[in-house]
C-alpha cells in the first residue's frame, strides 16, 4: 500500500526535478504499482488536504508550496522555475529547494513588480510585509482563494488601502523574514516520505514560536489535522 507521505514526498521530489507535476502513469513508474492505487491515493491525499486536484480529475493543481497553473509569485533558480501559490507558499519552495533564487511578484498584486532575493539563506528585502486575511481556521473552506490573498506588500498603509477598496478584511500582517523563518519550519519536513500534517496543537506550537499571534492564526481544538 503506497502511504500518504511516501506518494506526497514522489510528487513533490519530480516537481523540483522537472517543473510541473507527474501523471498516473509516472508516478505508478516511480512508485511501482498501477495507477488504480495511485488514482485511489491521490483522493485520500486530497481529503487529507495535502493536495488538491483539479475539480473531477485525477490531475494535480496544488501541492503546497507548490502551483502547478501560473500565479502572481514565480520562484526561480539555477536550476528551474516553479509557481508559489501565495507569499507564504513561494517562501516555502524557498525553504525546499535550499539554494539561492528569487521569488517575481506583485506588490498588492497591482502593477508594481517586485523582485525578492533569497540569498545565502537569507531575505534580502526585509522590509517587505505579508498580509495574511483569511483566519486559519477558515483557510480550508476554499484555499485557492485563501492563497490568492497572502500577498506582498510595501507598508502597512498599502495593506489598509487594499483591503478597504476590495472589501476583503484586514487580517494580520508580518515582516517577510519572519514568514521566511517560518515557512522553513513549516515546510521542513514536506520531503520526507514519512510526513504528516500538523496536528492542530503542533500547529498552534509553531504559530506561538514564531509570534503567530493575531486571531488570525486561532485554531479550534480538534482531533483533524491542519
Amino acid at each position: 500500500m503506497i502511504t500518504k507521505g511516501l506518494l506526497h514526498a514522489a510528487i513533490l521530489q519530480y516537481i523540483i526535478r522537472e517543473g510541473f507535476a507527474p501523471d498516473l502513469k509516472t508516478l505508478a513508474g516511480l512508485l511501482n504499482t498501477d495507477t488504480e492505487e495511485i488514482k485511489k491515493g491521490l483522493y485520500d491525499l486530497q481529503d487529507y488536504h495535502g493536495v488538491v486536484l483539479h475539480p473531477g480529475s485525477h490531475v494535480i493543481w496544488v501541492i503546497h508550496p507548490f502551483s502547478l497553473a501560473p500565479t502572481n509569485f514565480l520562484v526561480k533558480s539555477s536550476k528551474g522555475s516553479w509557481w508559489g501559490n501565495c507569499a507564504w507558499c513561494s517562501l516555502g519552495v524557498a525553504a525546499l529547494l535550499k539554494e539561492d533564487l528569487t521569488i517575481t511578484t506583485r506588490l498588492a498584486a497591482y502593477d508594481e513588480q517586485i523582485i525578492i532575493h533569497i540569498t545565502n539563506g537569507e531575505v534580502v528585502e526585509k522590509d517587505l510585509l505579508v498580509h495574511f486575511s483569511v483566519p486559519m481556521a477558515n483557510a480550508w473552506d476554499n484555499v485557492i482563494y485563501t492563497c490568492s490573498t497572502m500577498l506582498v506588500f510595501k507598508d502597512e498603509e498599502q495593506v489598509n488601502d487594499w483591503t478597504k477598496r476590495h472589501h476583503i478584511p484586514r487580517g494580520d500582517i508580518q515582516s517577510i523574514d519572519n514568514v521566511w523563518q517560518f515557512s522553513k519550519k513549516w515546510y521542513g519536513n514536506h520531503l520526507n516520505p514519512e510526513w504528516q500534517k500538523w496536528t492542530m496543537q503542533e500547529a498552534k506550537d509553531i504559530f506561538i514560536a514564531f509570534n503567530l499571534t493575531n486571531k488570525t492564526w486561532d485554531l479550534e481544538k480538534s482531533a483533524a489535522r491542519f
